[in-house]
């Protein structure tokens, strides 16, 4: 019986790419997750801005009771697609845990703001370097450069953040998951129809 034959050095290396490979396709074609909060946060920043500042509405942070709607409707939708056999790499597990610590940490920070008597006024900050922290090791994970600078950009404007109040975060954030998510988001998306149309 032959020996089995040693992986070289190169082998290596073009097994991790391929495996990197094959996680940027299935992550991009899970870009739903990236598109759908960077929407629904980017709208209702912009609402609530509007109806704080423009219309002077007191009750303006009604707006914001979408976020659970958004919760259910993406864990419904994960559900769905968990049923679905694909076989999970490393990176794909590892993005899987990344997540649920950004999720967790979200959920945390929503509780502080509520049970805090002035927290939420610099509630943006936190949240602003939350999307940096997701996006920038997602995209070092897959190899994706506009993720890594969309989560770049996110730290510094959590810093700059600090510096305004709280109708100026609202759009600090809007502006911070329109570069974090939403444009990502679409790239990524593109890219995947790209390498599908390419291999029909």
């Amino acid at each position: 019986m032959q020996p089995d034959k040693e992986f070289s050095p190169q082998d290596s290396l073009a097994l991790i790419q391929t495996m990197i490979s094959k996680t940027k396709d299935s992550f991009a074609d899970n870009t739903f997750y990236f598109l759908f909060w960077g929407w629904l946060v980017f709208g209702c920043s912009l609402v609530s801005y509007s109806l704080k500042v423009l219309l002077h509405y007191p009750n303006h942070y009604f707006i914001w009771w979408l976020i659970p709607v958004g919760g259910v409707i993406t864990w419904v939708y994960g559900a769905r697609q968990a049923k679905k056999e694909r076989v999970k790499s490393f990176v794909d597990e590892a993005l899987d845990h990344v997540w649920l610590g950004v999720g967790l940490a979200f959920f945390v920070l929503v509780l502080v703001n509520v049970l805090g008597s002035q927290t939420w006024q610099t509630a943006f900050t936190y949240y602003i370097l939350l999307y940096g922290i997701g996006t920038f090791v997602t995209g070092n994970l897959i190899r994706f450069k506009p993720l890594v600078l969309g989560g770049l950009i996110n730290f510094v404007l959590a810093v700059v953040s600090v510096r305004f109040g709280y109708d100026s975060q609202l759009l600090i954030g809007a502006l911070a998951i329109l570069i974090s998510y939403i444009i990502p988001g679409h790239l990524l998306r593109a890219r995947l129809q790209k390498n599908t149309s390419q291999h029909a």
